[in-house]
C-alpha cells in the first residue's frame, strides 16, 4: 500500500506498527476520492499530520514528549476519519473506502492509546 522500503533503517518511527497503520490510513483517505475540496483538504492534512506526529513522537526521548506527540497524532487520526465520514454522508466520497478509513482509524486510535500511556 505504501512505497517506503524500511529495510536497514535506524529511524525509530519505521519500527512502529502505528506508523505503518497511519500510512495505511493516509492511503485510505486518498482512495476515498473525496470530492468536496474543503473536506478533502482537511482529511488529507489530518492524515498526514497523524503520520508526522507519530514519527516525531518516536524520535523524542522523554516519555512526556513522546506521549504529547502521540496524543496529537491521535487527534489528527480522529479528524481524518471524521472528515472522510462527513464526505461519505454527503455523497462526496466512495462508500467502501469511507468504511475502510473508519476501520483503519479505529485500529490506529487504539494503537496510539497504548503509546500514550
Amino acid at each position: 500500500m505504501n512505497q517506503i522500503d524500511n529495510h536497514g533503517t535506524s529511524l525509530p518511527h519505521h519500527r512502529l506498527l502505528a506508523y505503518k497503520k497511519s500510512l495505511e490510513l493516509l492511503a485510505g483517505v486518498r482512495s476515498a476520492q473525496i470530492r468536496d475540496t474543503k473536506l478533502k483538504d482537511e482529511a488529507l492534512r489530518a492524515a498526514k499530520g497523524s503520520c508526522l506526529n507519530i514519527a516525531e513522537g518516536a524520535g523524542r526521548v522523554s516519555r512526556a514528549d513522546k506521549a504529547r506527540a502521540y496524543a496529537i497524532a491521535r487527534g489528527e487520526c480522529v479528524e481524518a476519519v471524521a472528515a472522510t465520514e462527513i464526505a461519505g454522508e454527503a455523497g462526496d466520497a466512495i462508500p467502501d473506502y469511507v468504511a475502510l478509513v473508519v476501520e483503519l482509524g479505529n485500529e490506529l486510535y487504539l494503537m496510539l492509546g497504548g503509546l500514550i500511556r
